[in-house]
């Protein structure tokens, strides 16, 4: 009996029966189950022939299964089809409908083996759902299991929220404090080596979301040893590299660049790039003006390819980055993806409130002293204090009051010393908010500045004068905006965003609205994730106004708010092209308005008014559209701040100043547009692409696979209004569901190839045996001629031994193709093809069966076939293998490289030769696995067997 096919009825499924032994009257067989790949024990009475498991109302169910499946798997493994490119799994398997310029960002960050990107498009396009789609592509092809997303603070949340609801992913936002809590008693013992462990608590997590300011090493601090100042670093940097991420994404990521190549974070980008093999970098405006930044920037994704700056060139910048400008994206139809923009300044005239011109006239006295001191005796700490006052009278007497009172209060208590910031914190000043830079500054105090003291009791009584007189101009002039915008909306329930530096002019505006009835919610940096996302979800349902600050507005998606209202402008225009971004965004569908509020007789409305009529000339002589691409840079905003604080501190000349300003903006504009590798990159959206892939029939097979499957096992199966209701084999029931998302209700259940059991159904299909019944059939819409035999056939390459592989290959590929042999012994391959794709939409009819000896004698036919055309296949799998074995090596080698250096700058001898060892043994058994995984073995599975007769089915 050894050699022949039976049918388990235990196993359910064919198997070869490999030896039998009777014994005591009981005869037992060895069979091998193909499809498990297994050897088993089994009494003679549980097999029967072969014939026993066909059953004629379930075959027609199981060609339909296996056919659609085998779609499905061919889809997963890649189509071996040359000419078919990758299928892009993540857009069919998210919740999100991704634009033509994210397929077309997708399709481009797959299409190389290295992906290690930097997504530049323009702000608002949506780079966060391209990394998201990215990372989700990778997963599904089995290319990455541990994720690391660094982001700044207040877009952290985002990140969490978005990665759930569009992509079903669950990320783990880590405080890195958080993780000493992990530590093991007992480790980094001097002496004790036994209790040394290499536990890494990162590993705790599989994916996970950092804010960028808490992971970066820091080489000083104020009162800090060198070994506290080590063990801050371990785990907030060192383990943090040394996780084993698959892909590291680096939102906002232009601040990786730093000032020099000793910033703190620009190591840190340095250690996040070494430390994984893909590597996606976010960011707008990724050229910041400054050559040098920018190379070490792009040196992040290739250190080899930008060693200086003479590397970076257009050719090779190209290669590495994806960006899409706002004009160039449209809507899956083609339309235009952003509406216009209407930017209006409100002059407000200072003088019909004396208070507040006594006020101001008072305050900028004082400023332009101290700032000049502060200069003199070098101390630009109080340089920038001074600026800050300025910038918050302007913005509110209440403000103003607030502030004065702090600094006063901070002089009164010399003994009580705060203080000046260190290196560190003014290391990233200019990229800190108004408010956070006052947090800072304001308490600051030094021995010797009492004497400001009765300057700042006298600024504060013309503080509390003003506010005395009744609310600030510009307060009423917002008031009466308010009702002339809901006049020319048509809309009383009008939303809008009011942006402010300061958080005191924040609550004085809060009070103000909602004292006259207007529901106001807030928003500022110093606001927990849980409060920020609540005061967005009442913005949204219930308050009319949100009341920002800088810090509270980054990361914001306000899509349902049109009109953003700049109450006091920052000095640094980029950040008010920022704000009105929040709202400016994919799937804004009114004209947004933005409306900057200004005093008319003050130093900054007379500055700002030369500068914009100057630049306006500039951009038409230049050709340029629009103010904003002047002004995307920070070089470019650090510039007008300067000469700000000059014209305003300084009482530098105004029309000397603008002018000069001018001249190096227009000079900068044009080296920007001449030499840098950004500037005229931008990729055109590929409808067509988008078009394919919203046709695709992927979401339409998982169907057919799924309920005829169901079928086969003669579960319960219907269909209503909601979805498919049904029973698995198992028992367990699934109600309403559905293939694609946009069907899915709120009950109901999306099953995709993120579902364990679909995803076997697809990668798990049992054999076709030569000598089971083969089915005649006539397929609906075949032409009479084609008659003959056509086989389904999976090609398997699996590695020769492949127990608890680490290394990040693919240890198993699989493809997929049928063959179609005519009656005359002829091989037809686009007609095998096309008998196939007909099986999956077209009626089949079962008109008869072959017996074993017909069935062995066809197998024997098309397996001949099957060799012949499969080694082409094969062999193309072959070399993608090894390919793929050479990418592993060299990311494997990166990877070991970067833990080498990180356990090097180790301070315990103990600890660095403990984990040296453990590193050694890992590499060891590492290339140990890649020698094995080069030890190949092919193999060929028939899935279907089918005789033809007479093409299509004739009534």
């Amino acid at each position: 009996m050894s050699n022949i096919w039976k049918y388990s009825t235990i196993h359910k499924s064919a198997c070869k029966v490999v030896d039998e032994q009777t014994l005591w009257g009981q005869t037992v067989c060895r069979v091998w189950l193909p499809n498990q790949d297994a050897v088993v024990r089994v009494s003679q009475s549980d097999l029967q022939s072969l014939s026993s498991d066909w059953h004629p109302r379930i075959e027609g169910h199981r060609i339909a299964y296996i056919s659609a499946a085998a779609k499905v798997a061919e889809v997963l493994e890649g189509s071996s089809r040359g000419s078919d490119g990758h299928v892009l799994l993540a857009p069919m398997e998210s919740n999100v409908i991704p634009l033509p310029h994210q397929i077309h960002a997708l399709s481009r960050a797959i299409s190389s083996d290295r992906v290690r990107y930097l997504l530049a498009d323009e702000v608002g396009l949506g780079k966060t759902i391209e990394a998201g789609l990215v990372m989700r592509e990778l997963k599904l092809r089995g290319l990455v299991r541990r994720t690391l997303v660094v982001a700044p603070k207040s877009l952290a949340m985002q990140w969490v929220s978005e990665m759930s609801t569009h992509f079903n992913e669950s990320f783990s936002l880590v405080n890195p404090s958080d993780l000493d809590a992990l530590e093991r008693p007992g480790q980094y013992v001097i002496g004790k080596t036994d209790h040394i462990s290499d536990y890494n608590p990162w590993m705790r997590f599989s994916q996970a979301i950092v804010t960028l300011d808490s992971v970066k090493p820091i080489a000083r601090r104020r009162g800090w040893s060198k070994e506290k100042i080590r063990a801050y670093n371990r785990n907030r940097y060192e383990r943090l590299v040394q996780g084993q991420w698959d892909l590291i994404v680096v939102d906002e990521s232009h601040r990786m660049g730093g000032s020099t190549d000793q910033v703190a974070r620009y190591k840190l980008g340095q250690g996040l790039a070494e430390a994984a093999p893909y590597l996606l970098l976010l960011s707008a405006t990724p050229h910041q003006g400054k050559s040098d930044a920018f190379q070490r920037l792009m040196s992040l994704l290739d250190p080899m390819v930008f060693p200086d700056l003479e590397s970076v060139t257009r050719e090779k910048v190209s290669e590495f980055v994806i960006r899409t400008e706002k004009r160039k994206a449209v809507t899956a139809e083609g339309k235009p993806l952003f509406m216009p923009r209407i930017t209006q300044t409100l002059g407000v005239d200072l003088e019909r409130n004396w208070a507040q011109v006594a006020l101001y006239d008072a305050v900028t006295d004082y400023v332009k002293k101290g700032y000049n001191r502060a200069i003199k005796d070098r101390k630009p700490h109080i340089g920038f204090l001074m600026v800050l006052l300025q910038r918050i009278v302007t913005s509110s007497s209440y403000a103003i009051r607030c502030t004065l009172e702090r600094r006063l209060h901070a002089l009164e208590n010399l003994r009580e010393t705060h203080a000046s910031p260190g290196e560190e914190e003014l290391e990233d000043f200019t990229d800190l908010d108004g408010q956070t830079q006052l947090d800072l500054l304001v308490e600051v105090n030094e021995p010797g500045r009492a004497k400001e003291m009765a300057e700042v009791n006298a600024l504060l009584d013309l503080a509390r004068s003003a506010e005395i007189a009744g609310p600030d101009v510009k307060t009423e002039a917002l008031m009466s905006l308010i009702f002339q915008l809901q006049g020319e909306e048509n809309d009383d329930q009008l939303k809008l965003l009011i942006f402010t530096e300061f958080v005191p002019t924040q609550a004085m505006l809060q009070t103000f609205l909602e004292e006259r009835g207007i529901p106001c919610a807030i928003l500022n940096g110093s606001m927990s994730m849980d409060e920020r996302r609540m005061a967005q979800r009442d913005f949204r349902d219930n308050a009319r106004i949100l009341i920002s600050t800088d810090a509270g507005g980054e990361g914001l998606n306000l899509q349902f708010c049109h009109v953003v209202v700049n109450y006091d402008l920052p000095w640094n225009p980029m950040r008010i092209e920022q704000r009105i971004g929040r709202v400016d965004r994919i799937g804004q569908s009114k004209i947004v308005r933005a409306v900057n509020f200004l005093y008319e007789n003050s130093v900054e409305g007379r500055v700002r008014e030369v500068i914009q009529t100057k630049l306006s000339i500039i951009l038409n002589e230049m050709g340029i559209d629009k103010t904003n691409d002047i002004l995307d840079t920070s070089l470019s905003g650090e510039v007008i701040e300067k000469m700000m604080t000059h014209v305003i501190m300084e009482d530098a000349d105004l029309d000397a100043e603008v002018d000069q300003t001018v001249q190096n903006l227009q000079e900068e504009m044009q080296q920007v547009r001449e030499q840098c590798a950004v500037y005229g990159i931008s990729e055109e959206p590929d409808l067509a692409a988008m078009e394919k892939l919203r046709s695709h029939p992927l979401p339409y097979w998982i169907e057919q696979m799924t309920t005829h499957y169901l079928q086969t096992k003669e579960c319960k199966l219907e269909k209503d209004l909601l979805g498919w209701n049904f029973t698995w084999p198992d028992g367990e029931k699934v109600q309403g569901a559905v293939f694609q998302s946009r069907d899915l209700s709120t009950d109901g259940d999306l099953l995709s190839l993120e579902n364990a059991r679909i995803r076997g159904l697809a990668m798990n299909l049992p054999q076709f045996i030569p000598g089971q019944p083969l089915p005649c059939v006539s397929i609906n819409g075949l032409p009479k001629i084609v008659s003959g035999l056509w086989g389904l056939f999976e090609i398997r390459l699996s590695v020769g031994q492949p127990d608890n592989f680490q290394i990040r290959v693919s240890l198993t590929r699989r493809s997929y193709f049928p063959v179609f042999m005519s009656n005359e012994g002829k091989l037809f391959m686009p007609t095998a093809r096309h008998i196939w794709d007909q099986l999956l939409t077209n009626d089949l009819r079962i008109d008869s069966l072959k017996g074993s000896k017909e069935s062995i004698v066809a197998g024997e036919k098309l397996l001949w076939a099957a060799e012949k055309v499969g080694q082409e296949l094969f062999e193309t799998m072959q070399e993608a293998h090894f390919a793929a074995l050479s990418r592993e090596e060299e990311r494997g080698m990166i990877a070991f490289t970067s833990r080498r250096k990180a356990i090097k700058r180790l301070g315990l001898p103990e600890v660095r030769q403990f984990r040296l060892a453990r590193l050694n043994e890992d590499e060891l058994q590492w290339r140990s696995e890649l020698k094995s995984a080069r030890q190949i073995v092919p193999e060929m599975r028939p899935l279907l067997m089918l005789n033809i007769e007479n093409g299509g089915i004739c009534e």
